[in-house]
């Protein structure tokens, strides 16, 4: 087989719903017995076979081919108004790019910008990670995610550099009912000096425990959520 594959229950349904082609799907005889949703012309493989195919053994019964990732164009999403963005500065972990993802669209995003080097890309690994919710949102590659964020600035969009360890302004102090996109650093180092001068603003998550900082995921689920909350009227 060659091509991309998704794999597991969620990420086949979604990429079945989903913008991604999917030219075949593959799944165990038990799967094909209990899953009402699949299509008529399922291949039945054993679960050894699902676990070469996915390079996984935790396909959970069911593999896609699919086509390539459908990335969208940065300037699309900046152009969109009142945009409701994330943008992760160089993140390697795809466990962590798939919550993000799954964080996105759960929160109704419009989008999530990831830096096309130094990063992990939409992977079956990352569609397994954010439960499919890879297939429904939109995701650009930066070529220069600080020339990006310079380059977008315009009244009513507003970006702010993730710090979950710094002094400034505390994240629910900001107003997020215009355009607003949420900047978030690596794994460990956080976000590259230049990056984070070229955000308008900081927001701090304040850490009332122990431990130091966030894992990246949940603080793009804390900022996020507070800007649906201010733009429903909270």
């Amino acid at each position: 087989m060659s091509g991309d594959v998704v794999y597991g229950t969620h990420p086949v349904r979604e990429a079945l719903r989903g913008r991604r082609e999917v030219h075949a799907v593959h799944c165990t005889r038990r799967a094909a017995e209990h899953v009402d949703w699949l299509p008529q012309s399922v291949v039945v493989e054993s679960a050894e076979r699902l676990t070469e195919l996915a390079g996984s053994s935790d396909h959970q019964g069911l593999v896609a081919e699919v086509g390539p990732y459908p990335y969208v164009d940065p300037a699309e999403l900046i152009a969109i108004d009142r945009p409701l963005l994330a943008a992760l500065d160089e993140v390697t972990d795809p466990h962590n790019l798939g919550a993000i993802a799954r964080v996105c669209e759960a929160a109704g995003a419009d989008g999530l910008l990831i830096t096309r080097r130094r990063s992990v890309a939409v992977t079956p690994a990352v569609a397994r990670a954010s439960a499919g919710a890879v297939e429904h949102l939109p995701i650009a590659q930066v070529e220069n995610l600080a020339d990006l964020l310079l380059g977008a600035r315009r009244p009513g969009l507003w970006t702010y550099a993730a710090d979950l360890a710094g002094d400034d302004e505390p994240y629910d102090r900001h107003d997020y009912r215009d355009g607003t996109v949420f900047v978030l650093g690596a794994e460990g180092r956080g976000l590259r000096p230049r990056v984070r001068s070229s955000c308008d603003a900081v927001a701090t998550i304040p850490m009332r425990g122990h431990v130091e900082s966030l894992n990246v995921s949940t603080a793009a689920a804390v900022l996020l959520f507070e800007a649906v909350r201010q733009r429903r009227g909270g």
